[in-house]
């Protein structure tokens, strides 16, 4: 933990020992790590790091928008009479006169000329409102004619049809109270791509591809209702029905948000921009800020505070208190291409909870145990197809997934580490660098070709995610897999899969049946009927487990032959694969530098010695345990069903048995 905290309160919070004291002095030194950085006039926040492909002089913006929010927090929290408050208004008030003068040496990139521009503009105007007594009304008359003009620059403009129609939506509402231009129109349209957003459970897509991940949270859930409550308190806007709506939608959500967290306060490890680490927690906030969110007072700050203290006391504020690209340290290739240095202040959504004052349930109540806490989970989730496990042994939080890759059924990129992974965990990370990127290994299967190169499978149909009796899930997804050559595609990284030539393969069924914290991944291959190789143009499948790292290589140990295995362990994790049907050979890959997890990162694997025949089943057991943990084997039986599917009868090591119909091989399932 950072030295210079309050002392520890465990018996208001049990489980963190944090209070809003501890929050309220991280905002403080947060704030204060910045300001060597803030150029003379105050617009802009110029960190050190590696530039942002919109530059540096819209980096230097960025850190001011994005820290803007945390002063406008705390300001709000404390009705403006904070500590250390009126410093604060007054640096972001030399900000705001400085950067919107067109004249100034430190004049912000207009947002219709920069589409980042138009991203910080909402932190800005959101800010604004929420401080507006003791800020926006203090304001010089030409200061605030100046930030008019700059925001209002982004009425009738063109917005991409995800996240970013709240940032429109937030700018031209503070305009409307403001006195400034706005178009009713803009408003409608984009609560009108919103709308297209929703998916069942709560959930919301980032886009009209299979996008799900933490902007559902930190930027889908948090605007809709903070818009109601800051903006349009009259509903001339927003019809009640639909805040009812979202407030259904958030509540849904959180249900399942809470249970992706793991004991340790680590957020779910999956999607773009994981550089904003705690702002995971900004939907817990909404909840409690808006009344709509449904988790006791108790549960939110432990969920929140333990995800603060998750990063804190892993070094994310070392040496000097910056947060910078990185995870728990600073590991710049977390980045996407749009990752600036200011870009990890988003980080400060997750603190919106800084808002409520002290007084405020959310400060007050006794802290509540996490779901992974309370007693082992397992649970699925419909919108993104999880299957999600979570066992209070080790307090790791794992999601099988048949649902998600950021693409559409039928696309044809290659795989995105942070999406298409057939699993993700809150203790585990896909390498980001090296050779796996291009050629899946870990959480994957895949075929070979003579060169070694993997198979890529985005673009899959999901057949089915469901709860089974004995409390195991259960869920499928089939798909023409490709072998993608990427190499030419150097456009903008935005978590997406890359773009190239691509040679056709085979369809490919993949099944896991999860119960206990361990899957059965099943795996069947068929040639289409336009198929064009008389034989197989690939030399083995191969099936790859859970990727764990630490700063020493892990201990590895495989088996070939019969009965093969493989596993590789860390101080804190193991993971094994068993083979149960199909394969004979077993690895383990060793990488370095590839995850900000540890400098070593190992995978094991299975294969088989050459291509199965069409429609025979392959199948392993995967892990993901303690260190010390050796869950017993499940045995698998397998039947030939109707139509030239197959039923599989998993035995449990507790002599449950658990059965799963998979369709033929071209039959809808």
């Amino acid at each position: 933990m950072p030295d210079g905290l309050p002392p520890e309160d465990r018996a208001r919070s049990p489980y963190t020992g944090w209070t809003r004291d501890h929050w309220v002095t991280l905002a403080y030194r947060m704030l204060a790590a910045v300001d060597p950085y803030r150029s003379p006039g105050g617009a802009l926040v110029g960190l050190p790091g590696p530039a942002s492909g919109s530059g540096v002089r819209s980096d230097g913006l960025e850190g001011f928008a994005r820290t803007f929010l945390l002063a406008g927090f705390l300001t709000a929290g404390s009705r403006g009479a904070g500590p250390g408050v009126g410093r604060l208004l007054e640096t972001y008030a030399r900000g705001l006169a400085a950067g919107t003068d067109p004249r100034s040496p430190e004049a912000w990139p207009r947002p219709d000329r920069l589409g980042q521009a138009k991203v910080e503009a909402a932190s800005v105007a959101l800010v604004l409102q929420l401080t507006r007594p003791w800020l926006w009304d203090r304001l010089d008359e030409g200061v605030r004619e100046r930030v008019v003009d700059w925001l209002g620059t982004v009425v009738g403009q063109e917005y991409p049809p995800i996240n970013w129609v709240w940032f429109r939506i937030v700018v031209e509402s503070f305009l409307r109270e403001a006195g400034g231009p706005f178009s009713v129109a803009d408003i409608e349209q984009d609560l009108a791509v919103h709308a297209s957003l929703r998916r069942p459970g709560g959930w919301l897509s980032d886009g009209q591809e299979r996008a799900y991940d933490h902007y559902t949270g930190w930027a889908l859930h948090l605007y809709p209702l903070l818009w109601t409550r800051l903006f349009d308190v009259t509903g001339t806007l927003c019809p009640p029905e639909l805040r009812l709506r979202w407030e259904r939608d958030l509540a849904a959500y959180l249900d399942d948000a809470v249970a992706l967290i793991g004991a340790d306060g680590s957020p779910l490890l999956q999607g773009r921009s994981l550089t904003y680490r705690f702002a995971a927690a900004a939907p817990l906030w909404t909840g409690a800020v808006t009344g709509a969110g449904g988790l006791a007072p108790g549960l939110v700050r432990r969920a929140a505070s333990g995800m603060l203290r998750h990063f804190a006391d892993r070094g994310a504020f070392e040496p000097d208190g910056l947060l910078t690209l990185g995870w728990h340290r600073e590991w710049p290739a977390i980045r996407q291409s749009y990752s600036g240095p200011g870009s990890p202040y988003w980080a400060a959504k997750g603190m919106l909870g800084l808002m409520l004052p002290a007084a405020h349930p959310v400060w007050t109540a006794r802290e509540e145990p996490l779901p992974v806490e309370r007693a082992d989970q397992a649970r699925v989730m419909a919108a993104p197809g999880w299957l999600v496990c979570a066992r209070r042994a080790d307090g790791v939080v794992r999601v099988v997934n048949h649902g998600t890759d950021h693409a559409r059924p039928g696309d044809e990129c290659a795989d995105s580490p942070l999406y298409a992974r057939l699993g993700y965990s809150t203790a585990t990370l896909p390498p980001l660098t090296g050779p796996t990127v291009a050629d899946p290994l870990d959480n994957s299967v895949v075929l070979l070709d003579p060169a070694g190169r993997a198979t890529h499978r985005s673009g899959f149909e999901t057949l089915f995610a469901l709860s089974l009796p004995g409390g195991a899930l259960a869920a499928a997804s089939r798909g023409r897999v490709r072998w993608a050559d990427t190499t030419g595609d150097d456009s903008p990284d935005h978590g997406s899969g890359r773009r190239g030539a691509v040679t056709h393969g085979p369809l490919v069924t993949v099944a896991s049946v999860l119960r206990l914290g361990i899957e059965v991944r099943v795996v069947r291959i068929d040639a289409p009927a336009d198929f064009p190789a008389p034989e197989a143009p690939w030399r083995s499948v191969r099936l790859g487990g859970w990727p764990v790292s630490a700063d020493l290589p892990p201990r590895d140990r495989q088996r070939s032959g019969p009965g093969p295995w493989a596993e590789a362990v860390t101080p804190a994790l193991r993971s094994a694969l068993h083979g149960l049907r199909g394969f004979t050979e077993a690895g383990v890959a060793a990488e370095r530098d590839t995850s900000p997890l540890g400098t070593c990162t190992a995978v094991p694997w299975l294969a088989t010695a050459e291509p199965p025949p069409p429609g025979e089943l392959l199948a392993a057991a995967v892990v993901l345990e303690g260190p010390q943990g050796a869950s017993a084997v499940p045995e698998l039986s397998v039947e030939t069903a109707p139509g030239g599917g197959h039923r599989v009868v998993v035995t449990w090591g507790d002599g449950e048995r658990t059965a799963v119909e998979l369709p033929g091989g071209g039959a809808a399932g």
